[in-house]
């Protein structure tokens, strides 16, 4: 089944500001949230549906990136490392309360009510991994018709051992007596204006909630190793040198069962040997013979699909071009296909037999090779400007 187009879910126009952008995120929030549409499962299928696409338009990074590519951009995944939007909803409340000014429907995020990280609430355990960027090349038939890639990327990896914990084993945990498992420690201020409540990572778990007796010995408790990883890339047609594919949660692995981060794929366009590339378009160069020119013939042509034929008139002129509709590049997510132009060039023979001389002198002064009896459109450049200005 195919996605919806992400603008169209949030009921928004390309050129939305951000501002506009969470204004429509909100009121869809509130109109599917779960609180107000109990077992009602059409509509937290569009809370879901509503988050996905504001967790990727709200991101100008990613939002250029699908408006490029769209969906085929994206690594096969949405926001919340899914696509299929199967994700919890705690993970939209957690990342987007702060649009609903603390907690939804006007509830104090801290005040146990709302559906904000409530006191009760540990943090998210480890740290995030690291982005990676790798770059690459691409032929033209693999931008034209896209490509599946397999790339080698090295890249830390959970560990095998202790399954990305950084334990001995799960017995060697304890629950952090500074936060009490929270992973949050909280410092109250007395003010004039009342209570300020400061809320920062615990500095003895750095966050995590619990503490490591026995590291593991193969990571060092880290949770992660270096290791090499083969990842499939599939690459949509019509990509350009220096677009790139984000592949969520393919990058480096995170510290202690934190998330992982993501790989960046850089495009870069190999030149062809015999094809120049604009846009969807591409040109090719033929040289043709003088009596191909003169007298007609059917020629064939490379193209990105294979050999095609192609009808020389009689009465060529060089510099002339030829269109092959649909030989061009698939555009991006299937939109139309480009031509391929073939620019006309008329080989001269520097050395003749003398039969061949003879041959050629024999049609000097016929009037039907005679100059004079070029078209406008046959006339060169340099041919119609001594007409306009003469001499």
């Amino acid at each position: 089944m195919s996605k919806r187009d992400y603008y169209e879910v949030l009921g928004v126009t390309k050129g939305v500001s951000e501002a506009e952008l969470k204004k429509a995120y909100r009121k869809l929030a509130m109109k599917y949230h779960p609180d107000r549409n109990k077992g009602d499962a059409d509509a937290e299928k569009k809370f879901k549906e509503a988050a996905e696409a504001y967790e990727i338009l709200r991101d100008p990074q990613k939002r250029a990136q699908y408006d490029q590519f769209g969906h085929a951009g994206m690594g096969g995944q949405g926001g919340f490392g899914g696509g299929n939007m199967d994700f919890d909803v705690e993970d939209i409340f957690s990342r987007f309360g702060d649009i609903f000014g603390g907690g939804f429907f006007g509830e104090d995020m801290f005040s146990g009510g709302g559906r904000g990280r409530s006191r009760g609430r540990r943090r998210e355990p480890g740290t995030p991994g690291s982005d990676l960027k790798i770059r690459i090349p691409l032929s033209l038939e693999e931008i034209a018709f896209g490509a599946e890639k397999k790339l080698k990327v090295k890249k830390q990896l959970i560990c095998d051992t202790c399954t990305g914990t950084g334990a001995a084993s799960d017995s060697d945990f304890e629950t952090c007596s500074t936060c009490n498992g929270l992973g949050e420690v909280r410092q109250v201020t007395r003010t004039m204006l009342g209570q300020m409540v400061n809320v920062q990572a615990c500095p003895t778990c750095q966050g995590e909630g619990r503490i490591i007796r026995n590291k593991c010995t193969s990571c060092s408790g880290e949770g992660r190793t270096n290791g090499e990883e083969t990842i499939k890339v599939n690459i949509p047609s019509g990509v350009s040198d220096g677009n790139y594919l984000t592949l969520r949660g393919q990058g480096n692995a995170g510290r202690r069962g934190g998330s992982a981060g993501d790989l960046i794929v850089l495009i870069q366009e190999t030149p062809h040997e015999h094809f120049k590339r604009d846009g969807n378009n591409i040109y090719y160069d033929l040289t043709l013979t003088i009596p191909q020119a003169v007298l007609g013939a059917e020629v064939e042509v490379p193209t990105l699909k294979g050999k095609a034929k192609l009808r020389i008139e009689e009465g060529t002129q060089p510099g002339k071009l030829l269109r092959m509709r649909g030989k061009g590049i698939i555009g991006l997510n299937g939109s139309g296909e480009g031509d391929q132009y073939v620019r006309l060039n008329v080989y001269i023979p520097k050395k003749l037999t003398e039969k061949e001389r003879t041959a050629i002198e024999s049609l000097q002064g016929n009037d039907n090779f005679a100059t004079s009896n070029q078209t406008e459109e046959e006339k060169g450049f340099f041919s119609k400007m001594k007409d306009v200005f003469g001499g």
